[in-house]
């Protein structure tokens, strides 16, 4: 019920918003990329290899005369099976909080997965003890979020005031990279906005509980040695309860327990006001 009432408010606010990327609705144009078995144009070689994963992203763009790409929530994503992180049972990733990340000025030698650094476990939403009809455990395809593909280095600004929750350098093959989480409340309602792949630059200066102001730039688009090893894009997704979570949030769910997962994460774009442009 209290996450009803958290769409309610976010619908009678929709143009409230501050944009969270800099988008010109009037005059850019956004292309919506779909990343299931649906689209025959990008081969599982291709988004294996995030060089090539990169130039898709980048020369569909340019052929379509887009600023940005854009989509995701809800989606069933064949693309994970490129990594086996979204095989893995939640909360077994290797992860840095604030205090301990380091901050590389460019790869380390031995590439991204040089520097990981150990960290804490959450517990999950779901059961992980989801199985498919082969007896393995169900791998996680469902995209709670919606992604803004873009250049490197894009600002990223907060829709609204709020504070720092939490923030981390989740450093494995595929994840979200450098993560902000932060916290709102809005007439009474309190709720959540995540933001991945970011630059490990954007969290240089923040701790728990900073105020941020709407519209102000809080982060950008990381390059893939910081943001999990995917061409440059934001992961931006709306939580309701974070459920214990810091510095971190399921992006991707099974699709087996698709709806108690998109509850918790209401559609991104009644923030971002983005994908209407289409």
């Amino acid at each position: 019920m209290a996450a009803q009432s958290l769409l309610a408010v976010l619908k009678k606010h929709a143009a409230d918003f501050h944009p969270v990327v800099p988008f010109d609705r009037h005059r850019d144009k956004l292309y919506p990329f779909d990343f299931t078995e649906r689209n025959t144009n990008l081969l599982p070689e291709e988004i294996a290899d995030t060089e090539r994963f990169a130039a898709y992203i980048n020369r569909t763009l340019h052929q379509h005369g887009a600023r940005y790409g854009i989509g995701g929530y809800g989606e069933h994503r064949t693309l994970y099976a490129r990594s086996r992180h979204f095989d893995q049972p939640l909360g077994s990733e290797s992860k840095s909080s604030g205090s301990e990340i380091q901050f590389p000025q460019a790869p380390p030698p031995g590439g991204e997965k040089a520097f990981r650094q150990p960290g804490s476990e959450s517990k999950p939403l779901g059961s992980e003890a989801a199985r498919t009809a082969s007896g393995e455990a169900e791998p996680r395809r469902l995209h709670l979020g919606i992604d803004i593909w873009g250049s490197a280095g894009t600002k990223v600004m907060s829709p609204l005031d709020g504070i720092v929750h939490s923030y981390a350098f989740n450093n494995n093959d595929s994840d979200y990279g450098t993560t902000i989480i932060l916290t709102h409340n809005l007439d009474g309602s309190t709720f959540h906005t995540l933001y991945g792949h970011l630059s490990l630059n954007s969290i240089k200066n923040l701790y728990e509980g900073k105020n941020i102001s709407k519209g102000e730039v809080i982060a950008e688009f990381g390059m893939r040695f910081e943001n999990g090893n995917w061409p440059s894009h934001l992961h931006f997704q709306l939580i309701y309860d974070m459920q214990g979570w810091k510095g971190d949030y399921p992006g991707v769910c099974r699709f087996s327990e698709k709806q108690q997962w998109l509850d918790n994460c209401p559609n991104p774009d009644l923030i971002l006001q983005m994908e209407q442009a289409l």
